[in-house]
């Protein structure tokens, strides 16, 4: 039965997704690398003033491909989706985002400098002449400013002082950044203009990631919410910080979903409303209804809530299964799409076990229950604190995890894993998880972000 196992069947479209991508994205590299050095790049080096200026070109054409590299990688194009899965996709985004940020920043510094003739104290002048005569700089520098304040608040420690609303908001000003800074090259670039390839490459970059962002960012997203006109129905309290919101709409067996996806949520009446988060679903979409359980100030959301949302996005789904043994392993409110995954994969009694890390109350206590007695889950319940930041049990036994983890599941090492909850408690349930014996390949972790 493993061979008809969705993770084998779709394996090497995924692994060739991910290896075309690849490609593209270091083609496209070498070859603006390759048009600088045909355009004299490489001979300009031998002279101070006029090597500042070629390095500055050269840190330009690469800062702004990766610019729109990183653009179309959150684009939410479904293919990528499929194949790298958000966390991924955020760790290349994150990587490109800063490193595109500092090629862009030299191209700046080195490019004034060389104007300059490599005299730092003309530099400023230089800089001057250039935002005020040369076409579209002062756009250049708005959007250079915008970079600036999505990479500032995408540094870790700014990141850990804002709400992920304001994060999310602020961070949208990369759009604006990019739209802004790339046309002054357009128009002016020595390596856009003196050739025909080159023109049609970068004109077609652009162009590919503003229409995908139009069509998956902003189209889609429209087109769903008007189709499917979500609204609230009910708002249960499972624990004192966690509500499920039920939500029902028009024709939801047409909303491609599953379970341990995730959505972007807009709640219409509720303060703050423009700035929306992440949520998975907590059951299984039945095609008349959805499910979110989270841990937030839903203050203002009743029956009767308008909803705007946007997704599904995320990889943690039957997609990636690869085995009839599966262990999901979840903590607090991450046990939402794991509790959805266990109403919806096919599995006989013994295949799927669930470890439940909680601190006070379990959450799904009596839905797991009757997923125990109707389908055959075991449920492992692991109440307590944390040992240590870097475990990931509780007071549930005085072991190292490794250990623990092969005692609760002998068999660990022949079963996909799929794990949830906080990202530092997340890590170390994967660490634990390889050097239990699972492939790092069948580790399932996926870090919400949209």
């Amino acid at each position: 039965m493993t061979a008809t196992l969705p993770g084998v069947r779709r394996r090497p479209l995924d692994a060739g997704a991910r290896g075309v991508a690849t490609a593209l994205l270091w083609a496209g590299l070498l070859l603006v690398t390759y048009w600088w050095a045909a355009g004299g790049g490489i001979t300009d080096l031998g002279v101070w003033e006029t090597g500042l200026t070629s390095l500055g070109r050269l840190t330009g054409l690469l800062g702004s491909d990766l610019l729109l590299v990183q653009v179309l990688l959150m684009a939410r194009l479904p293919l990528l989706e499929r194949a790298f899965g958000q966390d991924r996709l955020v760790a290349v985004h994150r990587k490109a985002g800063f490193t595109s940020f500092n090629l862009v920043l030299a191209h700046l510094v080195l490019i004034t400098w060389g104007y300059a003739a490599g005299d730092l104290t003309q530099t400023p002048g230089e800089f001057w002449d250039l935002v005020t005569d040369y076409p579209a700089m002062l756009l250049a520098l708005a959007g250079t400013a915008c970079l600036i304040l999505t990479v500032v608040t995408s540094i870790r420690a700014a990141r850990a002082k804002l709400r992920y609303e304001s994060w999310h908001l602020l961070h949208l000003y990369g759009y604006l950044g990019v739209g802004l800074a790339l046309p002054h090259q357009l128009w002016t670039g020595q390596e856009f203009l003196t050739s025909t390839a080159a023109t049609v490459y970068w004109w077609s970059l652009w162009a590919s990631a503003a229409t995908a962002i139009l069509v998956w960012r902003v189209g889609v997203p429209l087109w769903r919410n008007a189709r499917h006109r979500l609204r609230v129905t009910s708002v249960v309290p499972e624990d004192h910080d966690v509500v499920s919101v039920y939500l029902a709409g028009r024709e939801l067996d047409r909303l491609p979903v599953r379970a341990g996806q995730f959505l972007g949520w807009r709640f219409l009446n509720r303060s703050g409303w423009t700035r929306g988060n992440p949520y998975s679903l907590s059951a299984a979409p039945d095609g008349r209804s959805l499910r979110i359980t989270v841990r937030a100030n839903l203050n203002g959301v009743a029956p009767g809530t308008p909803v705007l949302f946007e997704g599904p996005f995320g990889r943690l789904t039957e997609r990636v299964r690869t085995r009839r043994g599966v262990a999901l392993i979840g903590a607090g409110v991450g046990m939402a799409p794991l509790r959805a995954l266990a109403e919806e994969l096919d599995y006989e009694p013994g295949e799927a076990v669930l470890l439940h890390r909680f601190r006070d109350r379990p959450l799904f206590a009596r839905e797991l229950d009757v997923l125990a007695r109707e389908r055959g889950l075991r449920v492992v319940e692991l109440p307590g604190h944390r040992r240590s930041p870097k475990s990931w049990l509780g007071d549930w036994a005085p072991i190292d995890d490794v250990t623990a983890l092969r005692q609760l599941v002998p068999d660990i090492a022949g079963r996909d894993v799929y794990v949830c909850g906080p990202a530092p408690w997340s890590e170390a349930v994967r660490w634990a998880s390889i050097a239990a014996g699972v492939p790092e390949e069948r580790v399932h972790v996926e870090e919400f972000s949209w």
